[in-house]
């Protein structure tokens, strides 16, 4: 295969070993002669799967035998804009605005209730995380998106609440060392940092339900999701199983704590390329820059042409931002390595002779 350097968004890089694993398990399922894509998603094999998958999910971000489940799910996290309030909104929620995805989230709860706009971020384009935020007593929940992958922001803290906790971290989750056994409801797209796209991952906390005195679609239903253990319906095979197949690489890494250096390190080396280089802008305020998505610019309109030729040439690939953003990003998910991060920087530093 062509060396290439892929900084997408999304769906992301997943590890070497995870899709020759996928890949073995489509043509021979663990040697029963039978494809990963051909076999029941109720056979005791899959079930294996699925049980340690929903262990693992868990017990790396230090949830496990606390009360919570791990839920794989379909529909991706724009699905769980829905099922959230759906499942927690008595009469009204809080949101904190810090981009995009966040605005797609309350969206989607202003048909259950009324929706508290506690903070927003909006005014200066997304470009930092509100900060001293009066959140007020008697709110169903509160939600925030702990990474913002299209603006390049990133929470360091949990807001507070006399209320549940929900949070949006799909861009950075298993990604950094994070107290979520703070926060009562985290739901992430897969095709971040987990696996492939088309499935939400969903960990929760059992107690938060059964509050808002609606009778609820038991496709939308946390709690039937739960009692049925993710198989409702016919669940994700292959997803979940690559899934696991990543989950097991990240436990063998050395867990959240081992990624979250390789993440540091990235994350710098990009940084100060960004910082150092005159002709190069970041787009985040330095305080709450992002080290799962990193978004810049130039200085001017002519740069531009410039680096897409050189990243072109180094078989640098979906370095554009996000189309309602503009100017550049590149994603450092778990599984890109630090040579890549070293392309980009190489190509950002040989500008100065084109320019």
């Amino acid at each position: 295969m062509i060396q290439v350097h892929n900084f997408c968004a999304g769906p992301c890089l997943l590890p070497d070993e995870v899709y020759k694993g996928a890949a073995e398990a489509v043509l021979d399922f663990n040697g029963s002669g039978l494809s990963l894509l051909s076999i029941s998603h109720r056979s005791k094999e899959f079930m294996a799967v699925l049980e340690e998958a929903q262990q693992l999910a868990l017990s790396l971000l230090g949830l496990e035998g606390k009360g919570y489940s791990a839920l794989f799910l379909q529909g991706g996290a724009s699905m769980e804009f829905l099922r959230v309030p759906y499942n927690l909104m008595k009469s009204k929620a809080g949101y904190i605005n810090t981009g995009n995805w966040s605005s797609k989230a309350m969206a989607q709860a202003t048909a259950f209730g009324e929706v508290s706009v506690l903070a927003s971020s909006e005014d200066r384009n997304y470009s930092y995380i509100p900060q001293q935020i009066n959140i007020p007593s008697g709110l169903d929940y509160v939600h925030y998106t702990s990474n913002n992958t299209i603006y390049g922001t990133q929470w360091q803290d949990i807001p507070q609440a006399d209320c549940p906790i929900v949070c949006d971290m799909s861009s950075d989750i298993y990604s950094r060392v994070y107290d979520c056994e703070q926060i009562d409801l985290i739901y992430a797209g897969a095709q971040k940092n987990i696996g492939p796209a088309g499935l939400s991952v969903v960990l929760v906390r059992d107690s938060i339900f059964g509050k808002t005195g609606r009778s609820i679609p038991q496709m939308m239903d946390y709690a039937e999701h739960i009692d049925k253990g993710s198989l409702y319906h016919t669940a994700n095979v292959f997803g979940i199983y690559t899934c696991l197949l990543n989950l097991r690489w990240l436990r063998n890494l050395g867990g959240v704590q081992a990624i979250e250096k390789i993440n540091n390190q990235k994350a710098a080396t990009l940084y100060s390329a960004i910082d150092e280089l005159d002709y190069v802008v970041g787009l985040a305020d330095v305080e709450y820059r992002s080290k799962m998505n990193v978004t810049f610019d130039f200085k001017e309109e002519r740069m531009k042409e410039i680096f897409d030729t050189l990243c072109k040439e180094a078989s640098i690939l979906n370095i554009k931002g996000h189309r309602v953003a503009g100017g550049y990003r590149a994603s450092l998910y778990n599984a890109l390595k630090q040579q890549s991060v070293d392309a980009l920087v190489e190509v950002l530093h040989a500008m100065k002779t084109k320019i």
